[in-house]
């Protein structure tokens, strides 16, 4: 696209030169392992080494900010990923579980410098968590690659 002499950094998707940490919430196992899947699959596609990738499980959604810190800090990784669903129950707790846990997250990314890519579903239902699996685990690999490459640039 022309935008009148304004130069422009292409999306790059090229993740071969990559490494790539993926922090998971074991709640809501199935929901999880199917974004997993759905990740690690557009991973490997777009190039990232398997043995570039780190998986790391935790409990639940709150969790995932305190291990995505300690993997930015390490200076190990060009991006992290981050993988759960809360879904809506009959309390309060999901607003809760659902702010404190984006919240972490977006910090962690702009505390480190290291770009996060957040699927982390917020969901009314289960099925609502489990229609929206496949592109979300895809398009947070497709995230993670391309800010990595793009902050590189920068």
């Amino acid at each position: 696209m022309d935008y009148d002499g304004i130069q422009e950094i292409s999306p790059n998707l090229d993740g071969s030169a990559l490494r790539i940490g993926v922090v998971m919430s074991r709640f809501n196992r199935d929901i999880c392992d199917a974004l997993l899947a759905s990740c690690s699959h557009a991973l490997l596609k777009h190039g990232v080494p398997s043995h570039q990738i780190l998986l790391a499980t935790v409990p639940g959604a709150l969790e995932i900010p305190l291990v995505l810190r300690k993997l930015a800090s390490s200076g190990q990784y060009d991006a992290l990923i981050a993988l759960g669903a809360v879904v809506r129950g009959d309390t309060y707790h999901f607003e809760v579980v659902s702010n404190e846990m984006a919240s972490g997250i977006t910090r962690v990314q702009l505390e480190t410098g290291i770009p996060v890519a957040n699927a982390v579903l917020t969901t009314d239902t289960d099925e609502q968590a489990h229609m929206r699996t496949a592109v979300k685990g895809a398009e947070a690999a497709e995230c993670a690659i391309e800010m990595a490459n793009l902050l590189r640039l920068l």
